[in-house]
């Protein structure tokens, strides 16, 4: 069975997102709502990234079970981690843990044990911040992704297949970018080929669909259908945590993919497309 290999930190896996920064992410999240496309997902993805930081925290630190990158791709493309890490495209998840770009004090609301809530202030790690400006250059973000999965496998031929999620609410401004994610999907280590996750962000209030198993599921939309079928299947694990942890029952052939999601539905999704077994 592959996607079964052991993740150590001899053999780290690979965790990859594709963040479109164009001039539409400044666009409302949704209808009603004032906040930003940018600034949502931003949040989302830093604390997704401290979520991995705290799955690989032991008593003796942070060990690097996973590598991760994000490439965001507007106005220019190229790597989005800011502060000490930026520019690299790559970096072992202690060195994430290590060097937040910024430290924000944000409000949270818990129980008071009263059966109220009350607000209070927690440290919120930064690493990846907000951009929206330019255009939509899919083609020239999933061909720095390729070779950059691909030096990572040269590195690792025997790791969990690298991960690669990707998050737009656009269409491609250089071009169909459909024989670019199948070259990205065709990589490959001894356990199986390169993960590919597209989902794709809502501006309105319509229908959501969240990891069809066949086109006939799909709006005619020739742009969902791209990403569609650029997306991979998900693994067994991961759709048993879709089944166990968010009441998803997905059958064999789900693929990653979501059309038209808002905030809930892409941390549902971001949680599912991230989850592998057998770390040691």
């Amino acid at each position: 069975m592959p996607y079964t290999a052991e993740i150590s930190r001899n053999d780290p896996a690979c965790f990859l997102f594709l963040i479109d920064q164009s001039g539409s992410m400044n666009d409302p999240w949704g209808r009603g709502t004032a906040q930003k496309k940018a600034d949502g997902l931003a949040d989302i993805v830093n604390r997704l990234l401290q979520e991995v930081v705290l799955r690989c925290a032991k008593a003796e630190g942070v060990r690097d079970y996973f590598h991760v990158g994000v490439i965001g791709y507007g106005a220019h493309v190229g790597p989005a981690f800011g502060g000490s890490l930026s520019g690299h495209e790559l970096v072992p998840i202690s060195q994430v843990a290590d060097a937040p770009a910024s430290i924000e004090e944000r409000a949270k609301k818990v129980e008071d044990g009263a059966g109220g809530l009350v607000e209070q202030k927690v440290r919120f790690p930064v690493w990846f911040n907000p951009v929206g400006n330019g255009g939509t250059p899919m083609r020239q973000a999933f061909s720095m992704a390729t070779n950059t999965v691909r030096q990572f496998l040269a590195q690792h031929p025997d790791c969990f297949p690298p991960i690669v999620i990707h998050l737009t609410d656009g269409e491609s401004t250089d071009g169909d970018p459909g024989d670019l994610m199948r070259e990205l999907t065709s990589l490959n280590s001894s356990d199986g080929n390169v993960l590919l996750f597209n989902y794709h962000i809502s501006s309105s209030d319509g229908g959501q669909i969240a990891f069809p198993h066949s086109l006939e599921q799909l709006p005619g939309d020739p742009y969902a259908r791209m990403l569609f079928d650029g997306a991979s299947e998900l693994t067994n694990f991961m759709r048993d945590v879709a089944k166990q942890e968010h009441n998803l029952d997905l059958p064999l052939g789900a693929k990653g993919y979501v059309f038209n999601a808002d905030s809930v539905l892409v941390i549902q999704a971001l949680d599912i497309g991230t989850r592998v077994s057998n770390l040691r």
